[in-house]
């Protein structure tokens, strides 16, 4: 039996038409949506205190209404976190919107991830719950199944459990289930999108990917025949490698190790991943915590033409009376000029000016009228990208464990009827797994100084207030010189916002991998907009941009 899984989001805003085109591309069994992430569910808090009724997805809805009668037809179930902060309402609205199509489905939910009222102060705080409540739902004969935060993986670890009757001992089927997940869970990721090699293929227009998975856990990565974007060893691995750490990557449901994971190409646009190994989850739960983090502004003044680092320091010292109440001051100069430019745009240079404080007023009319009073007495070619603003909210996103005996876990189905979900009898506390052996270095040759891009692909991503970056080669000598070279310190070397962080090295052999995690680059997460790239996006590219001395044997 082969259970085909598809995805058809990988976040709250992706592409519209990606349920229709995955409903009408080929076959299916279930599709899947992602619609969360820390930042969503900050969103989505801020949408809950303005109408209670609200804090879900309301693009789940709209494309339902256009699909709901394709996937009733086919014969495909539908599971998505779209319920976010309020899965009962949206299960509620999906009841009614099938009422009004005259479509007669079955709508099931998951319920007790919602631990809001424990943490006061936070506008959400939500346990991150696995795969089994879906399970019930699904086996209870469930056409939609919506649930708040549960594990991304966990929208496939739920209908294998279901169509393969696994249990919470199946340690290494509910691995293999974890791995497909976690390749499906950012969508167009698997298919070539955001990927170090795009030139590869033809990415304009990525398909979205879709798993068959097998009794045995292990599964085939795919897509629909003539969607674009392609499928490759490659592009599984990056994804694989976002937002993850070590060896060990812990979930409600199962513990996979990654290191165990065999990736092989089995034809075109197909990937099979076997070999996947897994250990009883932990004793604890995740559970994320979006809170009020105070008021941000921003203003971004544009430096043309000479004498740049004058201009910035003028600029700062008329400002600084202005600025000594502010709990928290950031410049920074980006020198995007050149000499001698043919165009004002790339003769100039910008200096960020960011600002937080608890009190909005702080951060707001002051800073900006005393930016704007600098208007005609600064210096020469003063203007800024935009009027400073009032001020405007951001949060900060925390993390802290529970027992999973403490979060009610209950599948709600759709005649009513509410079972409940026992935590994992077996349990294992998370350790850092045992280092493997460094491949054989590399023969002594000649090296040419040259980017590590050019023999080494990276995707990175944020977790919280920390960033990963993993890093793979292509081939088995480009990983025994990439092992031996791309070193913590070495990565220090490269990124110097890192140099006073702990960057963590993990090495993933089978995939001839390197996975690195800088702790605390990000500060209190993306919402806290601590830097530049605030999730870390291009952090991954920034440093295969990097040069260093390569064997030429590689290049």
């Amino acid at each position: 039996m082969t259970l085909r899984i598809g995805n058809a989001s990988g976040f709250y805003g992706d592409r519209f038409e990606a349920m229709r085109e995955m409903l009408t591309g080929g076959e299916l069994d279930v599709l899947t949506g992602d619609y969360l992430a820390e930042l969503t569910m900050l969103i989505l808090g801020r949408d809950r205190l303005k109408d209670p009724t609200a804090g879900y997805a309301r693009t789940f809805l709209r494309q339902l209404e256009d699909c709901l009668g394709l996937a009733h037809e086919r014969g495909v179930r539908i599971v998505a976190n779209a319920g976010g902060l309020n899965p009962s309402g949206l299960a509620d609205a999906v009841r009614r919107l099938a009422d009004r199509l005259g479509i007669p489905v079955r709508v099931a939910r998951v319920a007790g991830d919602d631990l809001t009222a424990a943490h006061p102060g936070s506008l959400a705080a939500h346990a991150y719950l696995g795969g089994f409540g879906i399970a019930e739902c699904l086996r209870a004969g469930a056409d939609i199944v919506v649930t708040g935060r549960v594990t991304d993986a966990a929208l496939v670890t739920g209908p294998a459990a279901a169509g393969f009757g696994w249990t919470p001992q199946d340690h290494d089927r509910l691995a293999g289930a974890v791995v497909a997940g976690h390749v499906l869970e950012c969508g167009a990721q698997a298919t070539g999108g955001n990927y170090a090699f795009f030139r590869d293929g033809d990415v304009r227009r990525p398909g979205f990917p879709l798993a068959e998975l097998h009794e045995d856990g292990s599964c085939v990565i795919t897509k629909h025949p003539g969607t674009g974007g392609f499928v490759d060893v490659g592009t599984v691995t990056a994804q694989l490698l976002y937002e993850t750490a070590g060896a060990r990557y812990a979930g409600p449901d199962v513990t996979a190790r990654l290191d165990t994971v065999r990736l092989r190409q089995d034809g075109p646009d197909r990937v099979r991943i076997e070999g996947v190994r897994g250990e009883a989850p932990p004793p604890t739960l995740k559970v994320g915590l979006s809170k009020p983090g105070g008021f941000r502004n921003e203003v971004v003044f544009v430096l043309t033409g000479l004498d740049i680092e004058a201009k910035a320091a003028l600029v700062r010292d008329q400002l600084e009376p202005a600025l000594g109440k502010v709990a928290d001051v950031r410049w920074e100069l980006v020198r995007t000029d050149r000499p001698d430019a043919d165009t004002e745009e790339t003769a100039s240079a910008v200096l960020r000016l960011v600002v937080r404080d608890p009190d909005q007023q702080t951060v707001g009319r002051a800073l900006s009228g005393a930016a704007v009073e600098l208007a005609l007495a600064s210096y020469p070619g003063f203007h800024v990208t935009a009027p400073p603003g009032k001020g405007s909210p951001y949060g900060v996103f925390e993390e802290v464990y529970v027992p999973h005996g403490a979060v009610d876990h209950v599948a709600v189905l759709h005649d009513g009827r509410r079972i409940t979900v026992p935590p994992p009898q077996d349990t294992r506390a998370l350790e850092p797994a045992p280092e493997p052996a460094l491949p054989e270095p590399l023969p002594p040759g000649p090296c040419r100084r040259a980017p590590l891009g050019l023999v080494a692909g990276a995707r990175s991503g944020d977790k919280g207030g920390n960033a990963n970056v993993g890093v793979w080669a292509r081939t088995d000598e480009a990983w025994r010189w990439l092992a031996h070279e791309l070193t913590a310190d070495r990565f220090r070397q490269l990124i110097p916002e890192s140099r006073e962080l702990t960057v963590v090295r993990h090495l993933l052999p089978n995939l001839r991998a390197l996975n690195f995690v800088v702790e605390g680059i990000l500060g209190a997460g993306v919402a806290a907009q601590h830097r530049f790239d605030p999730q870390a996006k291009g952090l991954g590219e920034w440093l295969r941009s990097r040069h260093l001395e390569i064997p030429e044997a590689l290049l």
